[in-house]
């Protein structure tokens, strides 16, 4: 299966939902929220990075929920800017 290449405006929103969580994480270790998210420490990275700009939902939503952050809000912070 080939993958459609992402426009800009996808890769910067996985780039402020990366910023996002890592902001969220503060000081825990990104090894800590990882296992507890039950993801591995590199797809963290990689979200965290931009490297993987567009993570599954339930990943999405089990980081959301180790770090307390509304789904709604992320959402809303990391939606596409419509020019």
């Amino acid at each position: 299966m080939v993958r459609t290449p992402l426009t800009p405006e996808e890769r910067e929103r996985g780039e402020r939902l990366g910023r996002l969580l890592r902001a969220a994480r503060g000081e825990r270790s990104m090894t800590e929220i990882a296992a507890e998210a039950g993801i591995s420490a590199e797809t963290l990275r990689k979200i965290e990075t931009g490297r993987a700009p567009t993570p599954a939902f339930f990943t999405v939503a089990a980081l959301a929920g180790t770090l307390g952050l509304s789904m709604d809000d992320l959402v809303g912070r990391c939606a596409l800017v419509m020019a």
